[in-house]
Protein backbone atom coordinates (compact mmCIF):
# COMPACT_ATOMS: atom_id res chain seq x y z
CA UNK A 1 0.00 0.00 0.00
CA UNK A 2 1.35 3.18 -0.74
CA UNK A 3 2.37 5.68 1.94
CA UNK A 4 1.34 9.25 2.32
CA UNK A 5 4.79 10.20 2.14
CA UNK A 6 5.33 8.43 -0.76
CA UNK A 7 4.28 11.12 -3.57
CA UNK A 8 6.53 13.99 -1.89
CA UNK A 9 9.57 15.17 -3.50
CA UNK A 10 13.36 13.31 -2.77
CA UNK A 11 13.55 16.99 -1.09
CA UNK A 12 12.30 20.28 -0.57
CA UNK A 13 14.38 23.49 -1.35
CA UNK A 14 16.66 23.87 1.61
CA UNK A 15 19.68 26.13 2.75
CA UNK A 16 22.58 26.17 5.41
CA UNK A 17 20.02 28.66 7.45
CA UNK A 18 17.35 25.83 7.37
CA UNK A 19 16.99 25.06 11.13
CA UNK A 20 16.27 21.66 11.86
CA UNK A 21 13.27 20.19 14.10
CA UNK A 22 14.01 19.68 17.60
CA UNK A 23 16.63 16.97 17.87
CA UNK A 24 14.34 14.89 20.61
CA UNK A 25 11.62 14.81 17.52
CA UNK A 26 11.63 11.21 16.90
CA UNK A 27 9.29 8.68 15.50
CA UNK A 28 11.14 6.17 14.19
CA UNK A 29 10.34 3.37 11.37
CA UNK A 30 10.29 0.21 12.32
CA UNK A 31 13.07 -2.38 10.67
CA UNK A 32 10.48 -3.47 8.24
CA UNK A 33 9.69 0.03 7.63
CA UNK A 34 13.16 0.89 6.45
CA UNK A 35 13.55 -1.83 4.61
CA UNK A 36 10.99 -1.19 2.39
CA UNK A 37 11.92 2.07 1.58
CA UNK A 38 15.44 0.88 0.33
CA UNK A 39 14.34 -1.78 -1.20
CA UNK A 40 14.84 -0.38 -4.72
CA UNK A 41 18.54 0.00 -3.68
CA UNK A 42 20.50 -3.08 -4.48
CA UNK A 43 23.71 -2.59 -2.35
CA UNK A 44 25.21 -3.12 0.94
CA UNK A 45 23.08 -1.51 4.24
CA UNK A 46 22.44 -3.47 7.33
CA UNK A 47 20.64 -2.39 10.48
CA UNK A 48 22.73 -1.65 13.57
CA UNK A 49 22.81 -0.68 17.23
CA UNK A 50 19.60 -2.46 19.64
CA UNK A 51 17.78 -2.74 16.37
CA UNK A 52 20.08 -4.96 14.72
CA UNK A 53 20.26 -6.93 18.57
CA UNK A 54 16.62 -6.87 18.29
CA UNK A 55 16.67 -8.92 14.93
CA UNK A 56 19.40 -11.35 15.52
CA UNK A 57 17.02 -12.15 19.29
CA UNK A 58 13.57 -12.41 16.94
CA UNK A 59 12.07 -10.07 19.17
CA UNK A 60 11.84 -6.98 20.24
CA UNK A 61 13.38 -7.13 23.57
CA UNK A 62 13.21 -3.30 24.83
CA UNK A 63 11.97 0.15 23.49
CA UNK A 64 13.68 1.90 20.85
CA UNK A 65 14.48 5.53 20.63
CA UNK A 66 15.95 5.76 17.18
CA UNK A 67 16.57 3.05 14.62
CA UNK A 68 20.39 3.29 12.80
CA UNK A 69 21.34 1.58 9.16
CA UNK A 70 24.60 1.86 8.01
CA UNK A 71 25.39 2.10 3.91
CA UNK A 72 28.51 2.67 2.19
CA UNK A 73 29.85 6.05 2.61
CA UNK A 74 30.01 6.37 -1.43
CA UNK A 75 26.75 4.77 -2.22
CA UNK A 76 25.20 7.63 -0.19
CA UNK A 77 24.05 9.40 -2.75
CA UNK A 78 21.61 6.17 -3.69
CA UNK A 79 20.08 5.78 -0.54
CA UNK A 80 19.44 9.93 -0.38
CA UNK A 81 17.20 9.31 -3.36
CA UNK A 82 15.46 6.27 -2.46
CA UNK A 83 14.35 7.75 0.60
CA UNK A 84 11.63 10.15 -0.70
CA UNK A 85 9.87 12.96 1.32
CA UNK A 86 13.15 12.97 3.44
CA UNK A 87 15.99 15.99 3.96
CA UNK A 88 18.75 15.00 5.25
CA UNK A 89 21.03 16.64 8.27
CA UNK A 90 24.69 15.90 8.79
CA UNK A 91 25.44 14.88 12.20
CA UNK A 92 28.94 16.05 14.12
CA UNK A 93 30.67 18.12 16.63
CA UNK A 94 27.62 18.91 18.48
CA UNK A 95 25.49 20.52 15.51
CA UNK A 96 22.80 19.06 13.32
CA UNK A 97 22.82 20.93 9.89
CA UNK A 98 21.14 20.26 6.83
CA UNK A 99 22.84 19.34 3.68
CA UNK A 100 21.48 21.36 0.49
CA UNK A 101 20.49 19.40 -2.13
CA UNK A 102 22.86 16.93 -4.12
CA UNK A 103 25.43 17.70 -1.04
CA UNK A 104 27.58 14.88 -0.22
CA UNK A 105 28.31 14.63 3.58
CA UNK A 106 31.68 15.96 4.72
CA UNK A 107 34.59 13.20 4.98
CA UNK A 108 34.62 14.13 8.69
CA UNK A 109 30.90 13.30 8.85
CA UNK A 110 29.64 9.56 9.22
CA UNK A 111 26.13 10.19 10.61
CA UNK A 112 23.36 11.62 8.39
CA UNK A 113 19.36 12.17 10.50
CA UNK A 114 16.65 11.37 7.95
CA UNK A 115 14.05 14.00 9.02
CA UNK A 116 9.80 13.15 7.92
CA UNK A 117 9.07 16.67 6.14
CA UNK A 118 5.50 15.91 5.97
CA UNK A 119 5.56 14.56 9.31
CA UNK A 120 8.06 16.90 11.21
CA UNK A 121 10.13 14.50 12.99
CA UNK A 122 12.92 12.39 12.65
CA UNK A 123 12.97 8.98 10.76
CA UNK A 124 15.90 6.98 10.75
CA UNK A 125 19.86 7.53 11.50
CA UNK A 126 21.85 6.62 8.45
CA UNK A 127 25.39 6.18 9.74
CA UNK A 128 28.02 6.64 6.89
CA UNK A 129 30.68 3.29 6.58
CA UNK A 130 34.27 3.53 4.92
CA UNK A 131 34.15 -0.47 4.13
CA UNK A 132 33.69 -2.01 0.51
CA UNK A 133 31.11 -4.28 -0.62
CA UNK A 134 32.91 -6.95 -0.16
CA UNK A 135 34.77 -5.75 3.57
CA UNK A 136 32.84 -5.00 6.88
CA UNK A 137 35.68 -2.23 8.39
CA UNK A 138 35.05 -1.20 12.50
CA UNK A 139 34.97 2.79 12.23
CA UNK A 140 37.00 3.34 15.50
CA UNK A 141 40.08 0.95 14.21
CA UNK A 142 39.98 0.43 10.37
CA UNK A 143 43.03 -2.78 11.32
CA UNK A 144 39.53 -4.82 12.77
CA UNK A 145 37.98 -5.86 9.63
CA UNK A 146 36.16 -8.67 8.36
CA UNK A 147 34.17 -9.99 4.97
CA UNK A 148 31.04 -8.27 5.05
CA UNK A 149 29.16 -11.88 4.40
CA UNK A 150 30.35 -12.51 7.82
CA UNK A 151 29.23 -9.31 9.58
CA UNK A 152 26.07 -9.16 7.84
CA UNK A 153 23.31 -11.41 8.62
CA UNK A 154 19.91 -11.36 7.23
CA UNK A 155 16.63 -12.35 9.35
CA UNK A 156 14.10 -14.72 7.09
CA UNK A 157 11.90 -12.27 5.96
CA UNK A 158 15.36 -10.27 4.16
CA UNK A 159 16.18 -7.56 6.62
CA UNK A 160 19.84 -7.26 6.88
CA UNK A 161 21.51 -6.68 10.17
CA UNK A 162 24.76 -6.09 11.80
CA UNK A 163 26.25 -9.31 13.70
CA UNK A 164 25.54 -9.10 17.44
CA UNK A 165 29.62 -9.54 18.28
CA UNK A 166 30.14 -6.23 15.83
CA UNK A 167 27.19 -4.44 17.62
CA UNK A 168 28.36 -5.30 20.92
CA UNK A 169 32.29 -4.34 20.14
CA UNK A 170 30.34 -0.35 19.28
CA UNK A 171 28.74 -0.39 22.85
CA UNK A 172 31.46 -1.33 24.51
CA UNK A 173 32.63 2.09 24.36
CA UNK A 174 29.74 3.80 25.82
CA UNK A 175 28.41 1.10 28.44
CA UNK A 176 25.07 3.30 28.96
CA UNK A 177 22.54 1.83 30.87
CA UNK A 178 20.87 0.39 27.56
CA UNK A 179 24.08 -1.27 26.43
CA UNK A 180 24.64 -3.17 29.67
CA UNK A 181 21.36 -4.29 29.55
CA UNK A 182 22.18 -5.52 25.69
CA UNK A 183 25.13 -7.16 26.77
CA UNK A 184 23.60 -8.78 29.25
CA UNK A 185 21.07 -10.67 26.64
CA UNK A 186 23.00 -11.13 24.33
CA UNK A 187 25.95 -12.89 26.19
CA UNK A 188 24.53 -15.98 26.75
CA UNK A 189 23.39 -16.61 23.15
CA UNK A 190 26.96 -15.76 21.85
CA UNK A 191 28.64 -18.51 20.39
CA UNK A 192 32.42 -19.45 21.10
CA UNK A 193 33.72 -17.88 18.15
CA UNK A 194 31.64 -14.88 18.56
CA UNK A 195 32.73 -14.79 22.04
CA UNK A 196 36.33 -14.90 20.98
CA UNK A 197 36.14 -12.54 18.16
CA UNK A 198 34.33 -9.72 20.57
CA UNK A 199 36.84 -9.74 23.38
CA UNK A 200 40.13 -10.02 21.27
CA UNK A 201 38.40 -6.62 20.04
CA UNK A 202 37.51 -5.08 23.16
CA UNK A 203 40.67 -6.04 25.54
CA UNK A 204 42.84 -4.20 21.71
CA UNK A 205 40.73 -1.14 22.91
CA UNK A 206 40.93 -1.45 26.57
CA UNK A 207 42.36 -4.55 28.21
CA UNK A 208 40.80 -3.68 32.03
CA UNK A 209 37.40 -3.73 30.33
CA UNK A 210 34.97 -5.37 32.76
CA UNK A 211 33.15 -7.20 30.07
CA UNK A 212 35.97 -9.19 29.04
CA UNK A 213 35.41 -11.04 32.62
CA UNK A 214 31.93 -12.50 31.25
CA UNK A 215 33.52 -13.70 27.70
Amino acid sequence: MQSRYDSLPIEGEITSETSPIPHDAWCVWRPQELARRVSGVKRPWCVVGGWALDLWHGAETRPHEDIEFTVLRAEFSLFRHALTGLRFHAVGNGEVRPLLRDEAPPADIAQVWCEDVAAGCWRADMMLEEGTPQTWIYKRDPSIRRPRCEMVQVTTDGIPYLAPEAVLLFKAKYRREKDEADFARAVPMLGKDRRRWLKACIAKADPRHVWLAAL
